[in-house]
């Protein structure tokens, strides 16, 4: 089998959206919002999205998709990556995320550059397991539960009786874990941190005990203010509190997470095996949270599965999507996966459910993945790409 064409297409919002209240969620551009523009969600909320196809002599054709900075990732791919592709055997997936990273080691590494690959990489799995007839999990090493545990992940800094409604109605789901997010960081001083505490005790006091409860800062903070927080978050039995810092403070990680009880995750904006060998050099995490169209794809995706589990350090990929669910069944280390639940008015998670056909919803906090159906197990929705603006 060999490669004979690539193609790459962003596909941008143009439905409704609604404007964010200032304190949706933190993130890292609150600590200089004072000069700048009220809102800062511009980090957060990813209204583009990238579809990469690739195309063999067979038929077949693999799919992947990258959701940050699509419209420099998609150049990146053009330009640089694809030519390197054209004729080689898809099957050689090693040999060509060597080839991919080595090419854009100058100027890559992580990023951009990473992102680019990872979609390749994607689809490239996606290829194999149609040629094989073989869902991914299967050549990754198979199925390693019935199924899998999911976590609601949303619980945005809302007012206290719509995020005590929306914990509720995820109870009542059958979720046995969910996320929320706070939404206040130095700037807002102590006042703020009530009120961060008032979104957790609000959902605690709605789920009861028996419920995990994660917590998201989403890079928001700084060590100091962590490290108050920690305090005050300690009666609430987080499972864990997650990005508390930015991605390049690994030794801040390192005394956050000497500091108290609750376990520390990040790991979102993390790249290849090498960049977290130095997170478990650091000692700095208790989870590992790579995204798997962000890390280096399914190739990268294995190596650090394989380095964490040596260390005792389980992986629960970030965010939903089909290519880490193939991740999270084909690894005992990875206990439970992530779920951005499909909403009506599209914030900045869940675009993909627009995008693509075969995506699994839970059931009683649980989804499934079918033996029977070959590589990733999805198909891109044509027709619902009508209502954005397709580039490419």
């Amino acid at each position: 089998m060999k490669i004979t064409g690539i193609r790459t297409r962003v596909v941008q919002w143009r439905g409704k959206t609604v404007p964010l209240p200032p304190h949706f969620c933190t993130n890292p551009m609150d600590l200089i919002a004072p000069l700048l523009k009220p809102d800062t969600m511009g980090t957060f909320t990813f209204h583009g999205w990238l579809i990469i196809e690739i195309f063999t002599d067979q038929g077949l054709v693999g799919i992947g998709n990258a959701a940050l900075a699509p419209l420099v990732t998609k150049h990146l791919i053009d330009q640089y990556l694809a030519p390197l592709l054209i004729g080689q055997n898809p099957w050689d997936t090693e040999f060509l995320w060597q080839t991919m990273y080595r090419q854009t080691m100058a100027f890559g590494r992580k990023g951009v550059a990473m992102v680019a690959i990872s979609a390749i990489d994607i689809a490239l799995w996606d290829l194999m397991g149609k040629a094989a007839r073989q869902p991914c999990y299967r050549l990754m090493g198979g199925r390693t539960k019935v199924r899998i545990p999911v976590y609601a992940s949303r619980l945005y800094a809302t007012p206290l009786d719509e995020l005590a409604a929306e914990a509720a109605r995820y109870k009542a789901q059958g979720y046995q874990a969910m996320k929320l997010r706070f939404g206040w960081g130095p700037n807002d001083g102590a006042a703020g941190m009530e009120r961060n505490i008032a979104l957790v005790r609000t959902v605690r006091e709605t789920v009861g005990d028996a419920i995990d409860i994660m917590a998201d800062a989403y890079m928001g903070w700084n060590l100091d203010y962590a490290k108050r927080m920690m305090r005050l978050i300690e009666p609430f039995n987080l499972r864990w509190l997650e990005e508390a810092i930015i991605p390049d403070d690994i030794h801040g990680y390192n005394e956050l997470r000497r500091f108290g009880s609750t376990p520390i995750a990040a790991g979102e904006h993390e790249f290849t095996s090498y960049g977290f060998r130095q997170l478990i050099e650091a000692r700095a995490l208790d989870y590992f949270q790579f995204d798997t169209n962000r890390v280096g794809g399914l190739t990268a995706a294995r190596k650090i599965q394989a380095v964490a589990e040596a260390f005792s350090i389980p992986v629960v990929p970030h965010a939903g999507q089909m290519h880490n669910y193939h991740v999270v069944m084909a690894s005992l280390n990875s206990p439970i996966a992530e779920f951005f639940p499909p909403v009506e008015v599209e914030v900045g998670n869940e675009l993909f459910w627009y995008i693509f056909k075969g995506e699994p919803k839970p059931v009683d906090g649980y989804i499934e993945l079918d033996d029977a159906i070959p590589g990733l197990g999805l198909e891109i929705d044509e027709t619902a790409l009508q209502q954005f603006e397709v580039i490419g």
